[in-house]
This record gives structure tokens, sequence and C-alpha cells, in this order.
């Protein structure tokens, strides 16, 4: 039987506030699987006209899949969520882009059919779960010299990066960090942020119990003279410091996908459409170039160009990283299209879990942006890759 491809909405996303992993941070005694229920309750709360047994599918990434992150955490989180029980769920894997794939997966779906409503996301708790916990690389990686030994190290990636683009210097990577920090910041006292937060019990053998209402990452005092003196990490007199980098997080991101027609038989307004998507693959000893091969496929599939383009989520893994898929756009460096709320190396970075916090971001942006028609969400990820998803504004003032 012919199938006929149905168009794909995104009606809704929350969050977790984001944490810094380790033992002082917010969610040092919270469970991962907790973080991400909580995402999955609050998105269905909001949204009431949508019956719990209509839901298809439950997808959730997470990069390190044991502990309270393994167990099929997709099944698991939708009975831990109170989902009804023939709702089935499956976990996902591809780095850093795990949310995005969990929304690009269920969104091909829905476009084929097979689904009308999924619920997609993703989790890291780095704190309990660094990031290449229990890996065992095979040894013919190295022994074949299939990749350099820095593809193993996403630090050193970021250095070779520099390297590559030798006009990206420290002080630039520093000055774009310095303005993530100042745009979330001010996006903060403008609330524009808080809506898609989630507040989060978390516990303190210390303590007692608490809430986490706010991102406990960001610094908004950020200078270039306080991020001077950090220290390179990953090279002697390197270029990568904590400061033009995204810390080690964690947090938890679900976002709601319908098809068109099934959104509006249901009552929930979309707030974007999914137009296409790709994934491309790179040297995984420069895997922060990967979003400008996954771009360039997606655009030239489209005909498009990234004139036609006014909003860019990019996610910060590091500053080289950004700046390097600008430099090859020639985007300026403070282009107003790009993160305008700022980005991870301020509000942090979860692994598995930030594709959907930059499609949360952008959704909001199309809401106060009615002139602008399409968006991306873009990122690089570990082992040599990248991922572009291409959005259309539900509100966009042209389509009326």
């Amino acid at each position: 039987m012919p199938r006929t491809a149905r168009d794909v909405v995104f009606v809704d996303g929350v969050r977790t506030p984001f944490g810094k992993a380790g033992p002082k941070g917010l969610y040092a005694q919270t469970r991962a699987d907790d973080m991400v229920v909580r995402a999955i309750r609050e998105l269905m709360r909001r949204n009431p006209s949508l019956p719990p047994e209509r839901v298809d599918e439950v997808a959730v990434a997470a990069t390190t899949q044991t502990g309270d992150q393994g167990l099929t955490i997709g099944r698991s989180a939708a009975v831990l969520a109170g989902l009804p029980k023939s709702v089935p769920g499956f976990a996902v894997d591809r780095m850093c882009a795990g949310a995005m794939t969990a929304v690009t997966t269920t969104g091909a779906g829905i476009a084929f059919g097979s689904y009308d409503v999924a619920i997609a996301g993703g989790v890291e708790h780095m704190g309990r779960h660094p990031m290449g916990e229990g890996v065992d690389p095979n040894p013919r990686f190295l022994a074949d010299k299939l990749v350099d030994p820095s593809a193993l190290v996403m630090g050193s990636t970021a250095e070779n990066l520099h390297d590559r683009f030798p006009g990206i210097t420290k002080e630039r990577a520093d000055a774009y960090a310095v303005r993530s920090q100042r745009k979330v910041a001010e996006a903060y006292a403008a609330r524009r942020i808080q809506p898609d937060l989630v507040p989060t019990a978390v516990r303190s053998a210390e303590l007692g119990w608490g809430l986490a209402t706010e991102d406990e990452p960001p610094r908004p005092g950020t200078t270039m003279e306080s991020l001077a003196s950090l220290k390179t990490p990953f090279r002697v007199h390197g270029n990568v410091t904590a400061g033009n980098a995204a810390g080690l997080n964690d947090g938890a991101t679900a976002c709601l996908l319908a098809a068109e027609d099934v959104a509006r038989e249901l009552g929930l307004a979309p707030r974007m459409r999914l137009v296409d998507f790709a994934f491309a693959g790179v040297e995984p000893e420069v895997m922060g170039v990967g979003p400008v091969p996954a771009t360039e496929k997606l655009l030239a599939r489209n005909a498009l160009t990234m004139d036609d383009i006014g909003l860019i989520e990019i996610n910060e893994a590091f500053a080289v990283q950004v700046l390097a898929f600008l430099e090859h756009f020639k985007i300026a460096d403070d282009d107003a299209r790009v993160n305008p709320w700022g980005g991870a190396i301020a509000l942090g970075h979860p692994l598995a879990s930030s594709g959907v916090r930059l499609m949360n971001q952008l959704s909001r942006l199309f809401e106060e942006r009615t002139d602008v028609r399409f968006g991306l969400t873009t990122m690089c990820v570990g082992m040599g890759m990248g991922g572009t998803v291409l959005w259309e504004n539900a509100n966009w003032e042209g389509a009326k």
C-alpha cells in the first residue's frame, strides 16, 4: 500500500535546569531516570488535551547507557512517568546528538505514518556517569592508525580545530564565550529561558530536600580578563579552557512531536514544523567541524542558502567549533541570528540531552520572531559527526 508522508510538528518542549556534574552539583544525589521522568510528566501536564494513551512512542537518549541511565531508558522512563503500559519506548545513543536523533527518528516515524504522537528527549548525569565510563575502545583504532589518539579526547579535538583554523585564536574564542555568558544573563533577566524549565526536586544528605529552579552553570560576570588566566588542560600553551568550552553537566530534556493533522485534532498548538534533517561524518580528530557538512547537505537538498536561515541554534561544545562553522558560512562571530539567548558555554551541555534544549530555545524564538520562516538546530558529535535539523516557524507571518 503506498504511503504519503505527513507533516511533523514540534508542539512543546521542557527541560530540567542544568546542573554542574560532581559531588557538589545540583543533582549529585538525584537519579538520572528521575530527571527525565520529571520532564516527561511536566510535558504531559502542560498538554492536558493529549490523552496519555495517544502517545505512540517514547525515545530517550543517553550517551552512557548504564546504571540509572540504562534499562532501555525510553521504556523505563515511560513506565515511571505513569504513561499507560501500552506505550512503548527505546533508548538512543549518538553521543551529544542523542536527543536530536531521538527527535529525527520518531519524527521520521510520524511522517511515515507509523506514529501519530511521540515523546523524544535525552538525559545525561555526567556526575554519576562520566563520558567514556565503562567504554573499551577497540585497540585497532590506534594500532591500525584508523584515528589519531587525540580523536578519543574531545578537548584535544578542539585544539586540533584551532590548528586547522589558525585565524580562530584563543582571544577570539574567549570573546565568543563572554558573549554567550552575557546573552544568557540577559535572557534570564528578561525571563525568556525560565518557561522551559521544570522545577525539579533535589536531595542532599547534608541539606535535605530542595528544588532546582534555574541553571547552575552560568557565570554572568565572566570577562576577557578572567578567561585569560585559565589553564589549557588539553595542550601546553593551548587555546581550549574551561571558560571557552561547555562544562560537565547533568540534565534532562523532553519534547512532544505529532503529525500536524493529529495536533489539530487534539487541540495542540504547534510551534514549528520539521522540514528535514541531515547527519554527516568527518575525521574524528576534528569532530567539531561536523555541523558544516551536515548543514551543507541539508541546505543543498532543500535548495536553500544560509541567507534563508533566520535563526541558528548551534550547540556550544567549544567556542572554536562554533566559530569554525560561522567562518565556513561567512557569518560574523556576533551575528544576531546565532544563539540569541546564549548557549551551552553558559547553560551547560549534558551530552545526549542537549539537542532538545536547542529545539526548545528555537521554538521560543520563533514565537517572538514571526518574521522568520526557517531556523536550524545543529551540533557536533563525538567520534567525528555532525547533525543539523531544519525547522519552519509555525507562526511565520508570511504564511497568513
